[in-house]
């Protein structure tokens, strides 16, 4: 709609993650550079939280690109409804014949994995949406966590959710699954100044050198949208939309609060003359 207008490439400020615009601020490398290095010690369950919005999928694809050659990925996007469906699900994205009971399933998954060891490739399972596992899936993660040899763990997991996850674990019946998870990641809002950054970053990459967004917007969009990066895209494209169609080559004060006032879940100004201030 406004790319030709200002001069871009490329839609920067688009909801679907893209990792041609990842920009390794703190929160997001912190995640990756943690879960990378539990992967190399060979450790079991990892887990990585964070609000919604604040690039759970973004972190999970830049891992996907940077796990090193002897990993071998399972990807399970959607969460499983029950343990047998998690077994079911990995025996499929491990290319595993999925029929049979549960004893079945996990000696052949353990028979796979073993198989995997000896020719040098160990096996991660990436879990998203982990908040909406049942209880019954995670005893089965647990139980998946325990296949080892003698010297190391023959798969890796890692669990990406909501903050519901992690209330979700503080459960006495879960204390055995909680003591598993050696290491853990928590995705925080932006400030500030890695929100000025992150605008920047996507507008660079998408062909822009010049200035869209003054400070005083940059921060009216921090503060309006808490730092969460999905929220920062939603308000960045909604005011260009407005610079846009007023034939702007800017988004100014105006096009900012047309942007806040039209999107579901920021924060409203209280006063909006002479400055977008008083956050609710």
């Amino acid at each position: 709609m406004y790319l030709e207008h200002f001069g871009m490439v490329s839609a920067p400020f688009g909801l679907t993650p893209n990792t041609h615009f990842f920009h390794a601020l703190p929160p997001h490398l912190e995640a990756i550079d943690t879960t990378l290095a539990a992967l190399g010690m060979g450790e079991g369950i990892i887990q990585i939280t964070g609000e919604v919005g604040t690039g759970k999928t973004l972190v999970c694809r830049m891992l996907i690109n940077q796990l090193p050659a002897h990993f071998e990925l399972a990807y399970l996007p959607t969460p499983a409804e029950s343990g047998p469906a998690l077994r079911i699900a990995l025996s499929r994205e491990l290319g595993l014949a999925s029929e049979g009971d549960n004893s079945l399933l996990a000696d052949r998954l353990q028979q796979a994995l073993l198989a995997r060891k000896a020719a040098g490739k160990t096996v991660v399972v990436l879990i998203d949406e982990a908040q909406a596992l049942p209880d019954d899936a995670l005893e089965a993660i647990r139980l998946l966590g325990n296949l080892e040899t003698e010297q190391e763990k023959l798969l890796h997991i890692v669990l990406l959710g909501q903050p519901e996850l992690d209330r979700q674990l503080a459960r006495h019946e879960l204390r055995q699954f909680r003591q598993r998870i050696t290491f853990r990641s928590e995705l925080r809002p932006l400030n500030l100044a890695e929100t000025l950054a992150y605008i920047e970053h996507r507008l660079q990459t998408a062909g822009i050198q010049h200035e869209l967004f003054a400070l005083p917007q940059g921060k009216a969009i921090w503060q309006a949208s808490g730092g969460i990066p999905r929220l920062i895209n939603q308000l960045c494209h909604k005011a260009l939309i407005a610079a846009y169609s007023e034939d702007k080559l800017m988004a100014g004060r105006e096009e900012v609060l047309v942007a806040i006032r039209d999107t579901l879940g920021a924060r409203q100004p209280r006063w909006t003359y002479p400055v977008l201030w008083g956050w609710q």
